[in-house]
């Protein structure tokens, strides 16, 4: 098959090396709209679950990718919005545990794990990764701007649920913004109910990637050290992109960046163009802009990015 619409990658990970991306969904249908995303605003918001993309499909991929390459760390449910919301999610960790001794990795919001069937499906992974980033239904939604019949004792209640049945590993990811959940008292709230779930790793990210919302800046690495501490076990910031896959990235990077020194892009665009996952863009994007290479600027809500070298040329 060769050419995948429902795979991605392997693209180098932060936390996971190289991992293969699949991806459920519809650009962007998630059960929120954070801040911080870095696919950018979620243009339908729903906690509806079914089948957005053919399971039959998708399995299909899996397959072939197995046979034809089959090489990475992980392959990992994740992409264009919450890979949960498909009704049949289960099946893909159900097919990759089957046919494959590659740890397979669900990433999610967690906003669907007080549904038992869901738990049920979300036990098929190795690893199970969740996101808790406020402390109350207020900061829930300044923070991560759920639909309006999620509600936050539900979430934390449905992970507390999942941690009590689940065989695997679970990590926690507390995603810090600027002077919106990032005060030590802030901070001593989410390290409480994050307590109350027992995970076996705790995760501190901030906006390091354009995120979806300009006025959500990142905190400095000495400010998330001096939180790290808050949590039982301590917090990992998380890092970088590692190095051990540095060659592969460098030239992706490179290949951006080139195009962004001689004209604006959207990531969207630059998805099109390289034939990439938004998700595989947003690292490199993240990495040019950590490094001061390129900026961002929100033109009628729409982010163009451009090497910083155009600066003062008209978008």
């Amino acid at each position: 098959m060769g050419d995948y619409k429902y795979l991605f990658g392997p693209v180098p990970s932060r936390r996971f090396g190289r991992s293969l991306g699949v991806d459920l969904n519809i650009y962007k249908k998630c059960s929120l709209d954070c801040v911080f995303c870095q696919l950018g605003r979620t243009t339908e918001k729903t906690i509806t679950r079914q089948e957005y993309v053919p399971m039959d499909m998708v399995l299909a991929e899996l397959a072939d990718w197995l046979k034809t390459s089959g090489k990475a760390d992980y392959i990992t449910l994740s992409g264009s919005g919450e890979p949960t919301l498909h009704s049949r999610f289960g099946e893909v960790l159900q097919f990759i545990q089957r046919n494959s001794k590659i740890p397979a990795l669900l990433l999610t919001n967690g906003t669907m794990l007080h549904i038992p069937e869901v738990r049920d499906a979300a036990s098929l992974a190795n690893i199970v990764k969740v996101s808790l980033s406020a402390w109350d239904q207020a900061s829930y939604e300044l923070v991560n701007r759920p639909h309006t019949q999620a509600r936050f004792d539900q979430l934390l209640e449905g992970q507390k649920a999942f941690r009590a049945q689940f065989k695997g590993e679970l990590w926690i990811e507390v995603f810090l913004v600027e002077g919106m959940n990032s005060t030590p008292d802030d901070v001593r709230k989410i390290a409480a109910l994050v307590e109350e779930i027992s995970p076996d790793r705790i995760h501190l990210n901030t906006a390091v990637r354009p995120p979806a919302e300009d006025f959500a800046a990142a905190l400095s690495r000495e400010r998330m050290e001096a939180l790290t501490h808050l949590f039982q076990p301590p917090a990992e910031i998380i890092a970088t992109f590692s190095t051990k896959h540095s060659d592969q990235l460098q030239v992706n990077q490179q290949t951006i960046f080139s195009m962004l020194q001689r004209r604006p892009c959207t990531a969207e665009q630059i998805a099109n163009i390289f034939g990439m996952h938004l998700n595989e863009v947003s690292k490199y994007l993240g990495k040019l802009m950590q490094t001061h290479q390129i900026r961002g600027e929100r033109k009628n809500s729409t982010i163009y990015y451009a090497a910083e070298s155009m600066k003062g040329k008209d978008f």
